[in-house]
């Protein structure tokens, strides 16, 4: 009887390592670092948060250019890991690539579609928390006027300047808003100080809200608010802390449980295929409120941002997506 119970015990933990060995997964940023304290961060946090659950160590690799990202891919791939997540848009042509390639292997790409049986796809509803801290910039505002200073000039980060401003002017309908875009490839993610230069020329213009969606250039943004006693707005990770009383809000894009999902389904045998699109319904994108900004948010406030999210659930407000006809309405 003790031989029958060592020898079940002993073909339980074989088989237990051999689901593990089943899960080695890797993870490959967007260009801009990965402690960028925003979306490669949030990412990093997601696959931090499985290792810690499942003792199961994971594989990442920064890119610090744009052609870099299909080379990894493709080696984590070919080296047996899996999944392997790809979180950048940048990654879409790679991944339909090396997924082609590698079809028994399962791959995760965030803010991108790319339609194959073995790779998921994260997308987010961006406008929609945009709109929530548009709504708490617009209501903050005391000069009518706040800004934007976007990352890489493309759709996507579009999508989260139209969603802000239309959350503002719903606080505020002769609310002016300024916008400006860091770069046009890659490096546009991580220059903070051309992220200062175009925030200061915003508050010059009288801007005295100014939402960063800019990944490490964002960091430069918030540092330029706060030099100069104006609200910021973080995004992607909560960077409410950075700068207490003076981050007004983060919108808050929860690339980690994209991230943590993909690693916990494949490890349960879950794992699935298809797009994900994740809303303020899903609790995919928020406005942060915690200990650092909530004496910035009055009760009129939060009542307003929970109106808003209750409305955009409910359908009777509809925040319209930028990329799905290239314009903003005004």
């Amino acid at each position: 009887m003790k031989k029958s119970l060592l020898t079940l015990l002993a073909v339980a933990a074989m088989s237990t390592t051999a689901l593990a060995a089943d899960v080695k997964p890797a993870l490959v940023y967007g260009t801009g670092g990965k402690f960028d304290k925003s979306f490669n961060e949030a990412a990093y946090n997601g696959a931090e948060k499985f290792k810690k659950e499942t003792g199961i160590a994971y594989r990442d690799f920064e890119p610090t250019g744009d052609t870099q990202g299909e080379q990894a891919i493709r080696n984590f791939a070919s080296r047996g890991f899996n999944p392997v997540v790809a979180v950048s848009f940048a990654w879409t042509s790679a991944i339909e690539k090396v997924a082609a390639e590698f079809p028994d292997t399962k791959f995760i790409i965030v803010d991108a579609v790319v339609d194959k049986p073995n790779v998921r796809s994260v997308v987010y509803k961006e406008e929609e928390g945009s709109y929530l801290v548009g709504v708490l910039a617009g209501m903050a505002s005391k000069t009518g006027k706040v800004g934007f200073v976007g990352g890489m000039d493309i759709p996507l980060i579009r999508k989260f300047e139209c969603g802000y401003e239309q959350g503002a002017r719903a606080a505020n309908a002769k609310m002016e808003v300024f916008q400006n875009m860091t770069g046009t490839t890659g490096a546009a993610w991580n220059d903070p100080v051309r992220g200062g230069e175009l925030t200061k020329n915003q508050i010059d213009q009288g801007a005295d809200v100014i939402y960063a969606a800019a990944g490490a250039t964002g960091l430069g943004v918030l540092q330029t608010a706060a030099d100069n006693k104006k609200f910021s707005i973080g995004v992607d990770s909560n960077q409410n802390y950075l700068h207490p009383g003076s981050v007004l809000t983060s919108m808050v894009k929860r690339v980690d449980l994209a991230v943590y999902n993909a690693y916990t389904d494949t490890k349960a045998d879950k794992f699935t295929g298809g797009v994900q699109s994740l809303g303020v319904k899903e609790d995919g994108v928020s406005a942060a409120i915690d200990e650092h900004n909530k004496a910035l948010i009055t009760p009129e406030m939060l009542a307003a941002v929970e109106k808003a999210k209750a409305d955009i659930i409910a359908g009777t407000v509809k925040v319209h997506d930028y990329t799905s006809d290239n314009a903003c309405p005004k």
